[in-house]
């Protein structure tokens, strides 16, 4: 089974205009409303190819209930703490020419509703996929990342972590079966900028001797490169379309990765991952199945 976890959830507010004019009216020419937050992304894409999951994390007031029954609504069963004060954020996503973005700082966790959710992943089983995403709320411990992963490290869990920075250094040390920075995400942790692939796939060797077992790099335009367990390098070219959407283009390449991966072959699940986060980028939300596998054909 695939546990998604999002701290902090969202209803995600898209909003399409001609033009956005600070200090005045403006008027949408579309607008839609996504249930969101990277562990939920995963969760989404994971379905639409065919893989179970379920998604853990904190919801709060009317929101926080809109975010669960929208969830479940998309075949996707939840777990998630409900805590007693606050309401879970609101997300505007502005498309102008430029995206604009106004995220919302969602509630307060307390130290309770955390023990609640470590109750929960303490049911996970051996054999089971546990995927951490995205940054931690201000009210949460800054090591959460590191006391989940130790929690599980003597169990024979996979744990899959797409974060940034020192939240993704401090964690290697407990073997995540797979990471996946992007580019830049790649260079901030080692402070250089790499721009061929012999210098990406030195850094991501760096990220496997601290510990991670396989290194998915993403490079937007340029494709994407994995360093597995083995040691061995597979590349991947970027799909051909229009980018219409940055939003879970991440979050599916993991989705594609992890369902990929059920047939153990590395290359296939480099190529799927592809495909997932291509068909996010574009589209105006989440890739559908049949986008996903339209896009591995040019692969």
């Amino acid at each position: 089974m695939v546990y998604t976890v999002t701290f902090n959830p969202a209803i995600d507010y898209f909003v399409r205009m001609n033009e956005l004019k600070t200090g005045s009216i403006n008027r949408s020419e579309s607008e839609k409303l996504f249930f969101g937050g990277k562990g939920i992304n995963v969760s989404a894409v994971l379905a639409e190819l065919g893989i179970p999951s379920k998604a853990l994390g904190f919801v709060a007031g009317f929101t926080g209930r809109a975010i669960r029954d929208g969830v479940n609504s998309m075949g996707i069963e939840t777990d998630f703490v409900e805590l007693e004060e606050g309401c879970s954020r609101i997300n505007v996503k502005i498309r102008s020419g430029v995206e604009t973005e106004i995220n919302g700082q969602g509630p307060r966790i307390p130290a309770e509703a955390v023990n609640r959710l470590y109750e929960k992943l303490d049911a996970l089983r051996d054999g089971d996929i546990l995927v951490l995403a995205g940054s931690i709320p201000g009210t949460l411990p800054v090591d959460i990342y590191e006391k989940i992963l130790a929690r599980l490290s003597h169990r024979n869990i996979k744990t899959v972590v797409d974060a940034t920075k020192d939240l993704l250094l401090n964690v290697l040390k407990y073997r995540p079966f797979l990471i996946k920075p992007n580019k830049q995400e790649l260079g901030e942790m080692f402070g250089v900028n790499p721009e061929t692939d012999d210098e990406i796939i030195f850094y991501a060797e760096k990220l496997r001797e601290l510990g991670a077992l396989n290194v998915l790099i993403s490079m937007a335009g340029d494709g994407a490169v994995l360093l597995d367990e083995r040691g061995e390098v597979h590349r991947c070219g970027a799909c051909c379309g229009t980018v219409r959407n940055s939003v879970g283009a991440g979050d599916s390449m993991v989705a594609g990765f992890i369902a990929g991966f059920e047939s153990g072959d590395c290359e296939y699940a480099l190529k799927l991952g592809t495909a997932a986060g291509g068909a996010t980028a574009f589209s105006d939300g989440l890739a559908k199945k049949d986008e996903i596998f339209e896009l591995l054909k040019q692969l």
